[in-house]
Order: structure tokens, then C-alpha cells, then sequence
């Protein structure tokens, strides 16, 4: 099975605002090594041109993350736009605030982005939901990210673990990557790092934080993950540096 490491566009959010800054962030992603993004938090294009500058930069738009209005209340617009970029995988980054803190507010999430999952279903994509560390909260034995399972059918709705927001939650990356399995084919690759001088923990280049990388990746290879999207929130440095940081690392780690 063929793999691929995709740049997670969030990371460049502040140089993807206007259609020119579109055009030189993808070229300089091209050259840092990347051949695929994961486009998200864009400015306004039309959806011809942003596949016109991708296609110009020979990177596949593998991925997405849209907002959860477009999916649920302009379904059939999502889907076509994916058909114009050429990828099968709607994103989700994150359930509105309205759906959070109580195992029914989870089942009503799950109702309610159903009728819109199964249409994306229907017109061969995947609809991928991507964490945070709030679905880790537990409501009596079980966490927001079991409800999730349970509400939902791998038929129409994936997931997407987020490496560092499942070991912020106090989770183990491997071990929800395997729970999953058979439901995610994207994952997102981000680590963590503790900050003395800022007494907290935060987000770091892959290889220089603290998360267990064999661990994560052997997981993603026994499960058949597919894509290995590299992302950074917040940025110590020029962020198309900590993009080009956690590429070489994954890259000495074997994907490519």
C-alpha cells in the first residue's frame, strides 16, 4: 500500500490569505520536499483556481479541512469543490462548541453531520473528523472520542487522530491509532515539547518534542494509514522551517 507526507496547510495559515499568497506559499512548499498539502483556513479563491495553483506546483491536494456549515448546511457545493480538487477526504478540524461537554451533546454531533456523512459517502469520499483534547474528556466510563465510534458507522464517517492534542487530552497516540483502525486513513503528525521558561507544554517540529515516533508510525503502518499529515499550530521559528523540520525527520524514519 503506497503512503504519502502532506503538508497541513493550518501551519501557513498567515500566507494563504489572497490568491497570490496561495501561489508563492505552495511553491515554496514544493520545494521544501512536500509533494501534498491538506488545504485549510485558506482566504477566498475560487475552487478552479486554488486546483490550478496546486496543479501548477505539482501538489496533490490530498485533504481538507472545511467548516462545519459547508459540510452540513451546503453538502452537495462541498462535495463538487472536492471533485474539482481531486480529493476523496472532507475534513471536519473540529464539532462546534454547541455539540461539546456531555455524552449527549456527542450523540447529538453524530446525528446531526450524519444526513451530510453518508451523502459524501455516497459520492465516494470520506468525511474525516480530525481531535482535539475536549473528546478525551470522560463521561462516566466512556471518552467523547468512544461516543463518536459508537454513533457513528465507518461507512460514512472516519477519523483523523491529532498526535499532539490526543497526548494533550492524556491519551496515547499508538494506542487510539489502533483503536481506530480500519476508520482513518489520514492522521495528523504533530509533537510536543515542555517549555521551562514558559511552564507549560506546546506544540514542536516532529523528532523535537517527546512523543513516541516508532511507536506512532508502527501503528500507522500495522492499521494502513495512508497519509501522514505534518502539522504545527504555533510555531517557535518561520514555520516553513518546522514544516521542513518535521519533513527530514519523518524522512530519516522511513516515509516518504
Amino acid at each position: 500500500m503506497s503512503t504519502m507526507l502532506a503538508a497541513q496547510m493550518y501551519t501557513l495559515r498567515e500566507y494563504t490569505k489572497t490568491p497570490a499568497d496561495i501561489d508563492k506559499t505552495l511553491a515554496r512548499v514544493k520545494e521544501i520536499g512536500y509533494d501534498a498539502v491538506q488545504m485549510s483556513a485558506w482566504g477566498p479563491i475560487d475552487p478552479k483556481e486554488l486546483r490550478a495553483i496546486a496543479d501548477k506546483h505539482g501538489l496533490e491536494i490530498c485533504a481538507t479541512h472545511v467548516s462545519f456549515d459547508a459540510i452540513v448546511n451546503h453538502t452537495q457545493e462541498t462535495i463538487e469543490n472536492h471533485k474539482i480538487w481531486g480529493t476523496q477526504y472532507v475534513g471536519l478540524g473540529s464539532m462546534p462548541d454547541e455539540y461539546r461537554g456531555s455524552e449527549e451533546k456527542f450523540r447529538e454531533f453524530a446525528r446531526v453531520i450524519r444526513p451530510a456523512g453518508e451523502a459524501i459517502a455516497k459520492a465516494g469520499q470520506h468525511l474525516i473528523y480530525h481531535n482535539h483534547n475536549f473528546e478525551l474528556a470522560r463521561f462516566g466510563d466512556k471518552t467523547g472520542l468512544d461516543i463518536l465510534m459508537e454513533e457513528t458507522d465507518p461507512s460514512w464517517f472516519q477519523f483523523e487522530i491529532d498526535t499532539h492534542w490526543i497526548t494533550a487530552g492524556g491519551g496515547d497516540p499508538a494506542a487510539w491509532i489502533r483503536k481506530v483502525a480500519g476508520r482513518m486513513d489520514v492522521v495528523h503528525f504533530k509533537d510536543m515539547v515542555y517549555v521551562p521558561e514558559e511552564g507549560r507544554s506546546t506544540f514542536a517540529e516532529i523528532g523535537e518534542g517527546n512523543l513516541n515516533w516508532p511507536a506512532i508510525i508502527g501503528a500507522c503502518a500495522e492499521t494502513g494509514v495512508r497519509m501522514h499529515i505534518v502539522e504545527q499550530d504555533v510555531c517557535r521559528r518561520c514555520p516553513f522551517e518546522s514544516l521542513k523540520i518535521s519533513l527530514q525527520y519523518l524522512q530519516r524514519m522511513g516515509l516518504k
